[in-house]
């Protein structure tokens, strides 16, 4: 079956003896990046119709060995529709995972398991584990060393046959991995050390009024949840806002630590219990309302006009004009926007533009534009903006707000009226922000799982990047910023590795990014338009661009201000 066995598997596999079956093995989906930022999610790999998934570790020499017979496997089985994977859980770090992959030419994507919790999900024990999984089923259908038995489950499984799950002891390297039944006997406290964590990454969105679909305000609230709650940290849908942190680093990104993670996925494990308190620390946390103006009172505050949204029915983008009584120019260093109706506004841009511009919104051209971007609104965001220290957006004196609503109907008739607060520097900042789109064109062939575009612009003049923002629609699936220097280095700026059309904000760089003249906006994504992306609309159809949230669009803004 597999050529070229190697002596020392054939040797283990001597030793082992004969398999073992139970029924068939079902585990917990996951999510993790790999050692090049790529998203993996174990659900979404519903496209393939097996997973052979190693367990690598740099130091294991037996890990090493029995690649070449990994990959030799993978010529055989590759275009059968079966993917490979590997999972670091020895907690590696990411360099020197980079450098072992290098060294050891281990050409296949590795996913990084830090936190080991889904080695424990999975029930991983060591390196050199080969593990067979059924995406469509959430299932194991093999664990144990690369064998001959490991080719038999594979021809059972793309032949339909049902099968149990069979496991063989492997004599690899232990990764000393702690499991959720003896982590629950030693559970985190939960008023001492879960609900901190909470307060910190969870409770400012799921609280009463707040945008989370349920408030997180009791330690009963949290156990009726823990299920979901559970299965969200794991696959990595919260919380929201997560960027790839080996590149770059973002003031508002979400950075959930392994050991925040592992307290909250053990406590859960343990049954969520309560512990011992005389006062839930969850239930008497304090919040501004999100209609009331986070920064106090504002300098000047615009209403837009009042829009009437039908129960049902496509509604094109509505662009509206604002005359402003500015008889001097404003420097703009925050903006908040309180929404009318959240649940029809689907997103507000709003731009500061000239008396007699006619303003549409720049997203048609489909080329690089500039301009005098203010902010804009869109789901959950909530938070006031506000500018780096010593920029801000210009209003040029008699100037005016040229806003762009896009409603969503929901079966229900209401209207919207938007409020806009703006607070201005009493003196004017060093620079002046300015927003280009960088887009790309694109025609998404129908059930293409990852397609890729890529849009450029080299800019003439130097400048500072300060903020970067992806924007795609229901088939997003990620996307990336970087620059190429002149001198044809490049350097990646940003990477939204599971792109979220929920989840749309500016993030703000905390270190600034100097980029020369000449150098080139590179952005580069990719769409899922299959039926395994469950938020696409229709799998069937060839996509364009277009401006409804149906159709499609490819653009990655870059804030900045020109350097001296």
């Amino acid at each position: 079956m597999l050529k070229n066995y190697c002596i020392a598997a054939l040797l283990s596999t001597l030793a082992i003896g004969s398999a073992a079956y139970a029924a068939p093995e079902r585990v917990g989906d996951f999510a993790l990046l790999d050692q090049n930022g790529d998203f993996h999610q174990f659900s979404r790999y519903k496209h393939k119709d097996v997973i052979v998934l190693f367990s690598q570790a740099n130091s294991c020499s037996g890990s090493a060995e029995a690649v070449s017979e990994l990959r030799e496997m993978r010529s055989q089985w590759e275009a059968k529709n079966v993917a490979f994977l590997m999972i670091n859980s020895a907690k590696d770090d990411l360099a020197s995972i980079r450098e072992a992959s290098k060294a050891q030419n281990l050409d296949f994507p590795i996913m990084l398991d830090s936190s080991q919790l889904v080695a424990d999900t999975l029930s991983i024990k060591k390196a050199g584990e080969v593990l067979v999984l059924d995406p469509e089923d959430l299932t194991v259908l093999y664990r144990g060393p690369v064998h001959e038995h490991l080719v038999t489950v594979l021809s059972n499984e793309l032949n339909g046959t049902e099968q149990d799950t069979m496991a063989m002891e492997v004599a690899g390297c232990d990764l000393n991995i702690v499991d959720g039944s003896t982590l629950a006997s030693s559970a985190p406290d939960y008023a001492t050390e879960i609900a901190p964590i909470i307060v910190k990454n969870c409770a400012e969105c799921h609280r009463e009024g707040g945008i989370g679909p349920f408030a997180m305000n009791s330690h009963l609230m949290l156990q009726g949840w823990s299920p979901m709650i559970r299965e969200v940290l794991l696959t990595k849908r919260m919380p929201p806002m997560q960027v790839d942190p080996s590149i770059g680093h973002f003031e508002n990104a979400n950075y959930i630590s392994d050991e925040e993670l592992k307290a909250l996925v053990n406590w859960i494990d343990a049954g969520a219990p309560k512990g011992v308190f005389s006062v839930d620390p969850l239930s008497n946390l304090e919040y501004a309302d999100v209609k009331s103006w986070q920064l106090g009172e504002p300098d000047f505050v615009v209403s837009s006009p009042l829009q009437e949204v039908p129960a049902t029915g496509v509604l094109n983008y509505i662009n509206v004009d604002v005359e402003l009584p500015f008889t001097e120019d404003k420097w703009v260093k925050a903006v908040q926007f309180i929404p009318g109706d959240e649940t029809v506004l689907h997103h507000l841009l709003t731009y500061v533009t000239a008396p007699r511009e006619d303003f549409n919104g720049g997203e048609s051209a489909q080329v690089s534009t500039v301009g005098r971007f203010l902010e804009g609104y869109a789901p959950g965001k909530v938070e006031a903006m506000v500018f780096p220290a010593d920029t801000g957006v210009l209003i040029p004196a008699g100037h005016k707000l040229s806003m762009q609503f896009h409603f969503t109907t929901n079966g229900r008739a209401t209207s919207d009226q938007t409020t806009l607060g703006m607070y201005f520097y009493d003196e004017k900042p060093a620079h002046e922000n300015f927003t280009r789109a960088v887009s790309g064109m694109f025609v998404i062939p129908p059930h293409a799982v990852n397609h890729e575009v890529r849009g450029t612009y080299t800019i003439d003049k130097p400048i500072v990047v300060n903020g970067l923002r992806a924007h795609m629609h229901f088939r997003g699936k990620d996307m990336k910023f970087s620059a190429e220097y002149p001198d044809g280095t490049v350097e990646d700026l940003l990477s939204v590795p599971n792109y979220s059309y929920a989840w749309q904000p500016t993030y703000q760089l905390e270190e600034h990014k100097y980029l020369p003249a000449g150098t080139k906006l590179l952005v580069s994504g990719a769409f899922d338009n299959s039926e395994y992306n469950t938020a696409n609309p229709d799998p069937d159809k060839q996509v364009r661009f277009g401006l409804q949230s149906w159709e499609e669009m490819f653009m990655g803004y870059w804030t900045y201000y020109e350097a001296e």
